[in-house]
């Protein structure tokens, strides 16, 4: 049976509380920063952001900015032809059919297009503090390398990890794995010599690193 207090416990150890690592201040900013985020690491995303969200500070700033100029605001983080085109309308479906509110559901929020599932889950779990699985690929390789779960498919990892985690657990364990997978456990070359989950490895005592 894995303790799921002590791998908390373990993981603060080596990384402090557990955070997300884009910078916001509210919900809107969240969403943002999460759509920014696809293809291009949390640092990068916060030099951007960090006169973006000077310069837009409402959904309306999204939905009205002549998409050239948007586009050349957020180039830097790539893909930003898809990623000026998802801000408009994300916002502009938040606006219409949601009064203007970053939804704190995840069932919601993940059905906006250009949104999805992992996405729902960071912001509304970071944004609102709500009981969320963020299913990214750190947390994928962690939660399988420690044996939290066997599934490869990301819904079929956050339902399994529903069924194990308190839910007030739920969102620190996720922040914590996330940056375990992206500072210490990463795909290559793991850093086992580091890690206090060799206990919980399952990939460390099976010689895989």
């Amino acid at each position: 049976m894995i303790e799921i207090d002590l791998i908390i416990e373990k993981l603060k150890k080596m990384h402090g509380e557990p955070r997300c690592e884009l910078k916001f201040s509210n919900p809107l900013e969240l969403t943002v920063a999460t759509i920014l985020s696809a293809q291009c690491t949390d640092e990068r995303v916060n030099r951007v952001t960090e006169s973006l969200f000077k310069k837009y500070k409402s959904l309306e700033d999204y939905i009205n900015a002549p998409i050239e100029e948007l586009e050349e605001d957020i180039r830097p983080t790539g893909f930003y032809r898809n990623k000026a085109r998802t801000l408009k309308n994300v916002a502009l479906e938040i606006k219409s059919r949601h009064f203007g509110k970053i939804p704190d559901n995840i069932e919601v929020l993940a059905k906006i297009k250009g949104i999805g599932r992992k996405s729902a889950n960071m912001i509304v779990g970071c944004a609102y503090n709500r009981p969320a699985i963020i299913v990214d690929t750190h947390l994928r390789r962690v939660a399988k390398r420690i044996g939290l779960t066997k599934f490869d498919d990301p819904q079929k990892i956050e339902n399994d990890l529903k069924g194990k985690i308190p839910e007030d657990k739920q969102l620190p364990l996720s922040l914590l794995l996330i940056l375990h997978g992206r500072y210490v456990c990463k795909a290559r070359n793991p850093n086992c010599k580091k890690c206090e989950l060799i206990t919980e490895c399952d990939y460390s005592k099976k010689g895989e690193r």
